[in-house]
């Protein structure tokens, strides 16, 4: 009796589309959806609501936007992501002191300042692009050089 063996039969992708979508920029209502995430988290911050979690969400938008301007995508935002970065930190320190997460008057406007930065880096961009950064954000973050940690 021979051995049977099973092939796995894979769905087929269409490359033409792949490629198509891989190379458009990334549609406007995901990137809506992520500006909604990324205001809210701000909002939250300014009223002295904020939980841990927006305050990550904001340090994610600031090492995504960094990562982009390192690598060539909006490089006149790396003095705001210094002003953004110096910003968390604070709120960080503050939150250890005294449990709540707040911002300054001038770290407030270095994020607004980042997000509308982010917005243009990420919507001026392919898809594929903006994975490629998401992922070397990711790796950068995984070498232990991210922004802050609130412990």
């Amino acid at each position: 009796m021979r051995k049977q063996t099973r092939r796995k039969v894979y769905s087929l992708v269409n490359p033409i589309t792949y490629a198509i979508t891989g190379a458009t920029i990334t549609d406007r209502k995901a990137l809506d959806k992520l500006r909604m995430l990324e205001w809210s988290a701000l909002e939250a911050m300014i009223k002295g609501k904020a939980t841990v979690n927006d305050w990550r969400i904001l340090v994610d938008v600031l090492n995504l936007t960094e990562t982009a301007a390192r690598n060539g995508i909006g490089p006149e935002v790396l003095p705001i992501c210094e002003k953004a970065q110096e910003a968390l930190h604070k709120a960080a320190m503050h939150y250890e002191k005294t449990k709540r997460l707040v911002l300054t008057g001038q770290g407030i406007q270095a994020i607004r300042e980042l997000i509308e930065y982010a917005d243009l880096q990420q919507s001026s961009i392919s898809r594929s692009e903006l994975e490629r950064m998401i992922t070397k954000t990711k790796n950068y973050i995984a070498a232990g050089k991210n922004v802050v940690e609130i412990t």
